[in-house]
């Protein structure tokens, strides 16, 4: 195999986000920390005007320079290299406005239509709120649904997205993601168990350079159903997947209790949980690194990571919020990137 450092590869695509958010300031901090915590290369796919609005709302001593993506690896030493979107964003921060959307969505569109071409290594995006897209006619229930409708609107296939929190503790993939609790025990099926797992084994060995990955597979019930006396779930539907995940080489075990899978000593033993639903998999993830955790979507054919938080409309444009989640997403996915691209020389 030969290697390939992060200097051959072309730069990550990060995406506005909701710019009322928390987004632009984030991407400000992370560049201002670019030497001192390596955060890889990067162009930001945003309006300059509303960048230097917001530089001077929080005070940041940063210059932005409008450029083509290819000029963009240049440029970053000592400027924020931005794509100039067609469509303008106002610096409204905490006032979420349904005019942003084109914008939002152009900078997504453009961020995919790049690195599918080889112009961007991965796609970064900084974090949306859904409720003024909807406002703007959007269809989709986020981010991530919307990408893998691109991959299937370029390709004509039908694509499976499937979230992982990924933290330097533990690695998440929740099995149902956006729905009531209520509806997880209809929604659970032997074939999407089976589906997730075998997207999550996949990446894990092609972009986290794991060779064999070790999957530890949560039940939905209470002590993983003890036998059927909390629920049929388990033995009806888990257990199931497990088995037919094992028959095809994949080594995974459970179903698994899931309130003794997270301690340190559990963790050891898997390289990654798959859990039921949405909570199960994302409350030890972000209780055990918040600031560090990185939302990936597996099961694209490109890279995509997110930092783990929201917009956070309360602090926005106060200057104070964290860039720690968006370092932790640029760096892995540029790591992710530069493994997938020595499995493809190899």
């Amino acid at each position: 195999m030969r290697g390939s450092s992060s200097a051959d590869q072309p730069p990550l695509a990060l995406t506005c986000g909701d710019p009322a958010g928390i987004g632009p300031e984030i991407t400000i901090a992370a560049w201002l920390a670019r030497k001192e915590r390596q955060v890889p290369p990067f162009y930001f796919l945003s309006d300059p005007h509303l960048m230097e609005a917001r530089a001077r709302r929080i005070g940041a001593s940063v210059s932005f320079v409008p450029c083509a993506p290819q000029d963009a690896s240049r440029i970053f030493p000592e400027a924020i290299p931005v794509v100039p979107l067609r469509a303008s964003l106002a610096d409204r921060p905490g006032d979420a406005d349904s005019r942003d959307a084109a914008g939002i969505l152009e900078a997504i569109d453009r961020a995919v239509a790049d690195v599918r071409a080889g112009i961007a290594s991965a796609v970064v995006t900084n974090p949306i709120a859904k409720k003024p897209l909807y406002e703007a006619g959007f269809k989709f229930p986020g981010h991530t649904e919307y990408l893998a409708h691109l991959c299937e609107l370029a390709s004509g296939a039908p694509v499976q997205p499937v979230m992982m929190l990924a933290g330097p503790q533990l690695r998440a993939v929740p099995v149902t993601i956006h729905i009531a609790l209520a509806d997880v025990p209809k929604t659970l099926t032997t074939d999407l168990i089976v589906s997730t797992a075998r997207i999550a084994a996949h990446d894990l060995r092609s972009r986290f350079g794991i060779e064999r990955p070790r999957l530890a597979i949560a039940g939905l019930n209470p002590h993983a159903g003890e036998n059927g006396a909390m629920g049929g779930e388990d033995e009806a539907v888990v257990r199931p997947a497990v088995n037919r995940l094992r028959t095809e080489g994949i080594e995974a075990f459970g179903p698994l209790p899931a309130d003794t899978m997270f301690h340190a000593r559990a963790r050891e033993t898997y390289d990654a949980a798959i859990c039921m639903y949405h909570d199960q998999a994302l409350i030890p993830a972000k209780a055990l690194a918040f600031d560090e955790t990185v939302n990936v979507t597996l099961g694209l054919p490109f890279i995509r990571t997110s930092p783990d938080h929201g917009t956070a409309f309360d602090i926005a444009g106060k200057g104070i919020a964290r860039p720690d989640s968006l370092i932790a997403a640029l760096k892995m996915a540029a790591e992710m990137a530069r493994r997938q691209r020595n499995v493809t020389l190899a």
